[in-house]
């Protein structure tokens, strides 16, 4: 994809050399190598220059990103795709229970990342999937796409420093006591698994969640949960370390009475747009088999 950012430099930032302008709006190292290699990616009032110019006040300082490949091995597939949200940096994804986020082995062909492909591919656009905040297969709800090098290396800046906030809905068993609190357990691999965890004392990684029950019915409490750190399952594996798993998870709570997938939805994304600094926020509405589960 091609993109142009456009910067006017004022009296502050004038005399910084463009990599060190550049480097305090939030281009990564990575990225600011990337662009050395792109044709007249860089330019001052108009003019083809070097990383190492100096920008005086009234500069206008213009970025061209040029990506012309798509990432390898994601075939195009035309699958549903709810679309939050979209402009030339990112795009924010509504994902249903069951759509893996990446292609896998046994998913080659019904990812999140085929139907992104196939949505580009028909506007005759490259595309190279980079995923900010990744969900479980089951987990349903909000995820943001970065769709150029500079956007996907400021995300992922702004979820290392806890600056994207993400808020999950998920239906326990029971209600927790009390209504609520923080969860601080560290969270490792059981065994040789690739995919289950477990709290580890011992070896885990620091792991952090807050919880807030919202509503109680049929022997079953909503949850609300703000993630502070990003371990894999952190939630599942949270919540069942309270005694209140999540319902229908098929590794920490096989009790599929009501549900056939974990009841767990990421509902709201809030965030810095990566290259405007704008403030942003998404929501997505509980799906109806979490409903259903409440009587909503």
């Amino acid at each position: 994809m091609d993109r142009t950012i456009t910067y006017h430099i004022d009296s502050a930032s004038a005399g910084l050399r463009i990599e060190q302008f550049l480097r305090r709006q939030g281009y990564s190292y990575q990225n600011l190598t990337q662009l050395k290699k792109m044709p007249q990616s860089i330019l001052v009032n108009g003019n083809w220059t070097y990383m190492r110019t100096v920008l005086n006040a009234n500069d206008t300082l213009t970025v061209r990103i040029q990506e012309h490949e798509s990432s390898p091995n994601i075939p195009p597939v035309k699958l549903p795709l709810d679309i939050i949200y979209e402009d030339e940096d990112i795009i924010v994804v509504n994902k249903p229970a069951g759509m893996p986020v990446h292609p896998s082995l046994n998913n080659y062909r019904n990812s999140l990342a085929n139907a992104l492909m196939y949505y580009y591919q028909a506007q005759g656009l490259p595309f190279i999937f980079r995923c900010t905040n990744r969900l479980d297969r089951d987990t349903s709800g909000l995820t943001v796409i970065a769709k150029h090098l500079v956007s996907s290396s400021i995300l992922s800046a702004l979820a290392v420093k806890h600056e994207i906030t993400r808020e999950y809905l998920a239906i326990v068993r029971g209600t927790p006591a009390p209504p609520a609190g923080t969860i601080n357990a560290p969270v490792g691999r059981t065994g040789s698994s690739l995919i289950e965890r477990k709290i580890d004392f011992e070896h885990g990684e620091h792991a952090v969640t807050h919880y807030r029950v919202l509503d109680t019915k049929n022997g079953h409490s909503l949850v609300s949960l703000f993630l502070e750190t990003g371990r894999t399952h952190q939630i599942r594996v949270h919540m069942k370390y309270i005694s209140h798993p999540l319902i229908g998870d098929y590794l920490y709570n096989p009790d599929m009475e009501h549900m056939s997938r974990q009841a767990l939805h990421s509902y709201r994304l809030a965030f810095r747009h990566p290259v405007t600094g704008e403030p942003l926020e998404f929501t997505a509405p509980m799906p109806e088999d979490m409903r259903r589960v409440l009587g909503i």
